[in-house]
């Protein structure tokens, strides 16, 4: 192939390597990071580290200086914004992640709660049912009124009979 051959398409032969990383990989490292620029621990070791690093190149003598204060700590200054430049998109993609999670147990609680609310519904008709199936129940105290009502009855035909010198039955022998 002729090198000014501009009607055929070259092959696109990637020459980066590739980086296979699922999106759950790289939001948990995010997500871990945003988790510890948001320690004591890390703000307490910058202050350090942003502390020693001035300290150095103001007190030490000029040769053993490497970021001079003559020039306003340049260095110093890109490395925080660098560090500022991938701190600030990684804690925003913690934070989508932690609002996609939210939305997604709210959507479950959501619907728990509609769940909650037929199984309440359904519990109560059922409660309902029974008061009105209950009411048509004879009730213990009006079968026992009914039995003394019946066995009084039986006692009185009893009396009645035993003027006729009849025997009958006695209901409290049994």
């Amino acid at each position: 192939m002729a090198a000014d051959d501009f009607d055929v398409p070259r092959s696109s032969k990637r020459k980066l390597p590739n980086i296979a990383m699922s999106p759950e990989t790289f939001g948990r490292g995010a997500e871990g990071f945003a988790r510890f620029m948001g320690t004591p621990a890390f703000l307490v070791g910058m202050s350090v580290f942003c502390a020693v690093w001035l300290l150095w190149n103001t007190l030490l003598p000029e040769s053993w200086q490497f970021d001079p204060r003559s020039l306003n700590f340049t260095l110093l200054t890109l490395i925080l914004s660098l560090q500022a430049s991938y701190a600030a998109p990684l804690i925003l993609l913690a934070e989508n992640r932690s609002s996609d999670r939210d939305r997604v147990e709210f959507e479950h609680d959501r619907q728990r709660s509609e769940r909650n609310l037929a199984d309440t519904e359904f519990l109560a008709r059922e409660v309902a049912a029974l008061r009105i199936a209950m009411r048509e129940v004879a009730t213990r105290d009006f079968i026992r009124s009914e039995l003394k009502d019946l066995l009084k009855e039986l006692e009185d035909e009893r009396n009645d009979g035993s003027d006729d010198e009849q025997v009958g039955w006695n209901p409290r022998e049994d």
